[in-house]
C-alpha cells in the first residue's frame, strides 16, 4: 500500500488482486451468493477513495478490515429494504385510488408541518429509515430527530381531528 500511495501502478495492481481475493472469502462467509461481486466491488471503490488515509506505521488488515465491515453493514441494510421475493403474475391487483388519495392527503398534511418535521417523519415513518440514519440525511442530533417527528405527529393528529373530510 505504501508504494500504491507513492504512485507505484504495478503494486497498487496487485495489492488490488490481493485485496479481492482476501474480500472474496470475507463477504462469502457473510453474505448471499449473489451479493459478494457488489460487496467486493464496494469495498475496492471505498478503499480507492480512502488510500490516502492508510498510515504505513500500522498493519493494512485492520484498515481494510474496518472498511469492510462498514460495507457488510452497508450491504446488510440494503438487503433489509428490498422486497424478500418476487411477485406471482397470480397476485390480485386492486385499485390503487385510495394508495393515490393516501398520498396525496399525506402530502398535504405534511405541507402543515416545519420542513424539519416533515422530513424527519417521512425518513423514519415513511420511509423506514433508522432515527441515526435520518439523523446523518437531515444533518440533525438524533433527538432532535425525535423531537420533531413527536411534535410533528402530534400536529398531524391535532391536524386531523379539527378536518371533517379525513377519514
Amino acid at each position: 500500500m505504501a508504494a500504491a500511495q507513492d504512485g507505484h501502478g504495478g503494486a497498487y495492481r496487485r495489492l488490488l488482486v490481493e485485496m479481492s481475493a482476501w474480500l472474496t472469502r470475507y463477504f462469502t462467509r457473510r453474505l448471499p451468493a449473489g451479493e459478494v461481486d457488489d460487496a467486493v466491488q464496494e469495498t475496492l471503490m471505498a478503499v480507492h477513495r480512502r488510500r490516502h488515509t492508510y498510515d504505513p506505521c500500522y498493519p493494512l488488515g485492520p484498515w481494510l478490515a474496518a472498511i469492510a465491515k462498514n460495507k457488510w453493514v452497508d450491504q446488510l441494510r440494503s438487503l433489509a429494504r428490498r422486497p424478500d421475493g418476487e411477485l406471482s403474475e397470480d397476485v390480485a391487483v386492486g385499485d390503487h385510488e385510495a394508495s393515490v388519495v393516501s398520498t396525496s392527503v399525506l402530502a398535504t398534511l405534511l405541507e402543515a408541518l416545519r420542513p424539519a418535521q416533515a422530513q424527519a417523519i417521512l425518513l423514519v415513518k415513511v420511509q423506514g429509515y433508522s432515527v441515526n440514519e435520518a439523523s446523518s440525511r437531515i444533518g440533525l442530533s438524533p433527538s432532535a430527530v425525535k423531537m420533531n417527528i413527536h411534535r410533528g405527529l402530534a400536529r398531524l393528529t391535532a391536524l386531523i381531528e379539527k378536518t371533517p373530510d379525513v377519514e
